[in-house]
């Protein structure tokens, strides 16, 4: 199980630090899926709770298996509520990413649900996290100074209030997830229009003038995109997701065979 007293995490340090860290999503709830990534050299993943069919029955075995294989376990939240954050969080996740955080008022409303009072409004329960009771004030120490909360930039109302975003205490970094962001503009995943493009280079001035972490979700699996972004000083990356790594490969090599036959 999980020890909750081993100080500040890795990915905790990498973001203060404005550290290259490289994950992946986890839309397939199966722990084989998961020992295959671990292989891969990933150094988190994120589970999917918005756009998946993942329950939160079965939420605990895989932050479970995440972490038994060298990894950090963030889920993404299917709303920035307080029973979603806490129920995770409660199963022992190292952090959360909460989808569609559009201003400050949304931004400190996810920090509250994350931590425990003085500093939030998280309500107390035992499970997991807290090693079923044994372990509650180790916990709390934990939440306070290691548990990552990132806001994703999903929306153009985001972009403009991104300064604000990032002024409150608990938000740790950003994640970028374009096809929302478009669709926010009106137009889903067309990211080479002049407007949009606008928009993600908002948040690269941004962010590099208030010295932010930068996040992005790079959908495609393409190491060709994530350098891009590293070279743009992104740090905080999604590399593609599961069934596109399994379905890219598929295809591209079915493809090789055809024209040999």
């Amino acid at each position: 199980m999980k020890n909750f007293s081993h100080g500040t995490s890795l990915l905790k340090q990498k973001l203060q630090n404005k550290e290259l860290s490289i994950g992946s999503w986890l839309t397939i709830p199966h722990q084989a899926v998961i020992e295959i990534l671990s292989t891969a050299g990933f150094e988190w993943l994120t589970i999917d709770m918005e756009h998946s069919p993942i329950s939160i029955e079965t939420i605990m075995n895989l932050i479970g298996h995440i972490q038994g294989n060298g990894m950090q376990a963030l889920v993404r939240v299917s709303k920035n509520e307080e029973v979603a954050i806490k129920r995770v969080l409660d199963a022992g996740a190292d952090g959360v990413i909460v989808p569609m955080i559009r201003n400050k008022e949304e931004a400190i409303q996810a920090v509250n649900f994350v931590k425990y009072p003085p500093l939030g409004k998280r309500g107390v329960g035992l499970n997991r996290a807290q090693k079923y009771g044994t372990a509650f004030d180790t916990y709390q120490d934990w939440v306070k100074n290691n548990v990552v909360v990132i806001a994703q930039i999903e929306h153009i109302d985001a972009v403009n209030n991104l300064e604000d975003i990032f002024s409150v205490p608990g938000i740790d970094g950003i994640i970028v997830g374009p096809y929302d962001l478009s669709a926010s503009m009106g137009f889903p995943g067309e990211y080479d229009r002049e407007d949009v493009k606008e928009a993600l280079e908002r948040i690269d001035i941004v962010a590099k003038k208030l010295n932010k972490p930068l996040g992005f979700h790079i959908v495609e699996s393409d190491h060709s995109k994530i350098l891009e972004k590293i070279n743009k000083g992104y740090s905080f990356l999604a590399f593609s997701l599961d069934f596109f790594f399994l379905g890219d490969k598929a295809r591209q090599e079915m493809n090789l065979l055809k024209e040999k036959l």
